[in-house]
C-alpha cells in the first residue's frame, strides 16, 4: 500500500522520482494525521514557493484511488487516510501464505560467509558469540532471498601460537592434565607462556622454531598440534550445538597451508612482491595502506598468505557471488590489504564480491576480554547461565508446565535471550552482558518477543475449529491498533530486504519488537474469544499471521520458539 502511494505521488510530481518520495513519505505518529503523510518542504526551493500551497496545488492533481479513503492537507503535508477495510484485505491476502517474505533474488547464486572462526587451543569465549550469531543470522537472511549460501568456519588453527602452545606444553604441561581439563588446560599453559617470556625472551625464538617445524611437516609438531585440534574442536561443537547452530565447512588456515606456495608464486609472477627486511610484502602505499605481509624473515607464512589462497579456493570451488567475513573491525586494514592483494592480482570481482563485515567489542561490565590476559568468560557458561535464569522465571510465572516442558522452554528462551541481546544492537556498536536486561520478559528483549510468539499459540489453541481464512469481515480491522498491526506485517519483506542490504540483523530483531508490541496492543484493545464468528475468525486470522512472522523472525536471528512459557 506504500508504494501505492509512492506510485501516486510520484506521478504527480515531475521534480522527484520514485525514490525520493519513498525516503519522503512518512507514518504519522497519530491517526487522527492519516496513514501516511508526504511533507512538501524539499520542493520549496525547486518550485520556489510555499511548501503549504505546494502541499495544496499536488494534492488538487491527485485523483483518489479506492484504496484511499481521503486526502487531506495540514500545512506543508499531504495526508492520506487508507481505505481501512481494501488495505486489511491486501495485507491479509499476501500474508496468509506460507512464503510471505521469501524472493528469489539469489536464485543460483552462492554467498559464502566466513563467521565464528575461534582460535584452536583457546576456549570460546563470549567475545565470539558476535561473529558467530551476527554470521548464522546473515546466512539465514540471504537463505530467505533465495541464495544458497556456504557457511564457513575458519578456524584459527596455525600459525606462531601453536609454537608458543608447544613450547608450554613441553616447558610445563603433562598429558594428563591436558586430557582431563582440555581446553582449560591449553589455557593455563598459553597465559604462562607469556608470564615466562617477558622474563626470558629466547622462549619467542623457540616458539618460531616450532612452528616453523610445523610448516615443514616436523611429525611431532604436527601430531602436538593435532591432538590440540581435536580437543579444541569437540569443546567447539559442544557450543554450537546448545545454539542450535551448524556449519557447512570447518576449514580453518591449516586447510590453506599447502596453497600458500602457489599464492607466493602467483605473487611474484605478477611482480607484486618485494623484499623488507628479509620478509617478502606487497607494497600498498600507493593505496594509503601499510605493506600486505606475505612470508616473515624466515620463510613462514602468515594469515593474509592463508587467506589469500583461501579466497583463491573459495571462487574456483564455490563460484560464489559475494564472500562475507564477519570479524571485529580490528580486522578493517587486514581485510582491506588483502582484498587489495587481490584486485592487484587482475581479479575485478573482488572489488564488489569481497566484503568484510565488522562489528564492535563485547564487555562484561564495561571491562574488555582478553585471552592473553586470563580474562575470559566461556560462551557456554554465559549461556548456561542464561537458561538457568530463565528457569527460574518460568517456574515462578508457570509452574504447572511439566518439567520437560520448563527445561525445553528454559533453553530455547535462554539461549535466544543472549542471542538477541547482541543482534537487537547495530554490528558495530560495543554489547555489554547486563543480566537484568537480557533475561527480562518485559521491554525490548527476546523473551518479551518469544512469550508473544507463545500468547499467540495460547489464543489459537483456545479457538476450537478455527482455520485462517481470507474469507474473513475486513471492515472488523478498522480500528487503530488492529491498522497499525496491519502496517507492521506488511513490513516484514522490506525488512528482510533492508537487513541484507545492510548486513544487518538488528533491522530483523527491531522489527520483531515492533510487531511483538504492535499486537500486545491489538491484543489489549480488542477482544478475540468472542461470541460473534465473524469477529472471532477475523481475529484469530491476524494473530495467526501475527504468530507465523514472529516465528520467522525469530528464525531469521537465529532464535527459537516455545508453544508455553
Amino acid at each position: 500500500m506504500k508504494e501505492k502511494i509512492v506510485n501516486l505521488l510520484s506521478s504527480n510530481i515531475d521534480e522527484l522520482d520514485n525514490d525520493q518520495v519513498r525516503e519522503l513519505l512518512e507514518q504519522p505518529p497519530k491517526p487522527e494525521l492519516g496513514d501516511y503523510a508526504f511533507p512538501c518542504f524539499r520542493l520549496a526551493k525547486v518550485m520556489r514557493k510555499a511548501p503549504q500551497m505546494i502541499a495544496a496545488e499536488i494534492s488538487e492533481k491527485i485523483e483518489k484511488p479506492d484504496f484511499v479513503e481521503r486526502i487531506e492537507v495540514q500545512g506543508a503535508y499531504i495526508n492520506f487516510f487508507l481505505a481501512k477495510d481494501m488495505f486489511a484485505k491486501e495485507v491479509i491476502t499476501k500474508s496468509i501464505n506460507d512464503d510471505f517474505g521469501s524472493f528469489e533474488i539469489g536464485k543460483d547464486k552462492t554467498i559464502c560467509i566466513d563467521y565464528s572462526s575461534p582460535n584452536v587451543a583457546k576456549n570460546f569465549h563470549v567475545g565470539h558469540l558476535r561473529t558467530t550469531v551476527i554470521g548464522n543470522s546473515l546466512y539465514k537472511i540471504f537463505s530467505k532471498l533465495g541464495y544458497n549460501v556456504e557457511r564457513i568456519n575458519h578456524l584459527g588453527d596455525w600459525g606462531t601460537q601453536f609454537g608458543k602452545l608447544i613450547v608450554a606444553y613441553k616447558n610445563w604441561g603433562n598429558e594428563e592434565a591436558v586430557k582431563e581439563k582440555g581446553i582449560e588446560e591449553l589455557m593455563r599453559l598459553y597465559v604462562l607462556f607469556h608470564d615466562e617470556a617477558d622474563k626470558d625472551s629466547s622462549l619467542e625464538d623457540e616458539a618460531r622454531a616450532w612452528f616453523h617445524k610445523m610448516e615443514i611437516g616436523d611429525e611431532e609438531a604436527l601430531k602436538i598440534w593435532k591432538w590440540f585440534f581435536d580437543i579444541s574442536l569437540e569443546e567447539f561443537k559442544r557450543t554450537y550445538k546448545l545454539m542450535n547452530m551448524e556449519f557447512d565447512h570447518f576449514t580453518g588456515e591449516s586447510f590453506y597451508r599447502d596453497m600458500t606456495d602457489d599464492v607466493v608464486k602467483e605473487l611474484e609472477e605478477h611482480g607484486l612482491l618485494t623484499e623488507s627486511d628479509g620478509a617478502k610484502i606487497v607494497d600498498l602505499s600507493e593505496y594509503d595502506m601499510a605493506p600486505c605481509l606475505i612470508l616473515k624473515n624466515d620463510g613462514s607464512s602468515i594469515y593474509a598468505t592463508r587467506d589469500i589462497a583461501a579466497v583463491e579456493y573459495r571462487k574456483k570451488t564455490y563460484n560464489f557471488s559475494k564472500c562475507l567475513y564477519v570479524t571485529g573491525q580490528e580486522q578493517k586494514l587486514h581485510f582491506s590489504q588483502v582484498f587489495k592483494v587481490m584486485e592487484l592480482l587482475g581479479n575485478e570481482w573482488a572489488k564488489d564480491s569481497l566484503i568484510h563485515i565488522p562489528y564492535g567489542l563485547v564487555s562484561l561490565g564495561g571491562e574488555k576480554l582478553s585471552t592473553r590476559g586470563g580474562n575470559v568468560i566461556y560462551a557456554e557458561d554465559i549461556l548456561k547461565e542464561a537458561i538457568s535464569k530463565i528457569k527460574e522465571i518460568i517456574d515462578e510465572k508457570n509452574p504447572d508446565l511439566s518439567a520437560e516442558e520448563k527445561e525445553e522452554a528454559a533453553k530455547i528462551v535462554g539461549v535466544g535471550s543472549v542471542i538477541f541481546n547482541d543482534l537487537y544492537n547495530q554490528r558495530i556498536k560495543d554489547v555489554s552482558f547486563k543480566w537484568e536486561h537480557i533475561t527480562s520478559f518485559e521491554g525490548e528483549t527476546g523473551p518479551y518477543v518469544q512469550y508473544t510468539y507463545a500468547r499467540c499459540s495460547s489464543i489459537l489453541r483456545n479457538i476450537e475449529g478455527f482455520k485462517p481464512s481470507t474469507d474473513i469481515d475486513y471492515s472488523v480491522l478498522s480500528d487503530a491498533s488492529s491498522v497499525d498491526l496491519l502496517k507492521e506485517i506488511d513490513r516484514f519483506p522490506n525488512v528482510i530486504l533492508e537487513a541484507a542490504d545492510r548486513y544487518e540483523p538488528s533491522v530483523v530483531a527491531r522489527y520483531a519488537v515492533d510487531l511483538a508490541q504492535a499486537f500486545n496492543r491489538f491484543y489489549t484493545e480488542n477482544r478475540i474469544a468472542v461470541d460473534d464468528e465473524n469477529i472471532r475468525n477475523t481475529r484469530c486470522t491476524v494473530t495467526y499471521i501475527t504468530r507465523r512472522i514472529l516465528k520467522d523472525s525469530l528464525d531469521l536471528l537465529g532464535i527459537g520458539c516455545v508453544e508455553r512459557m
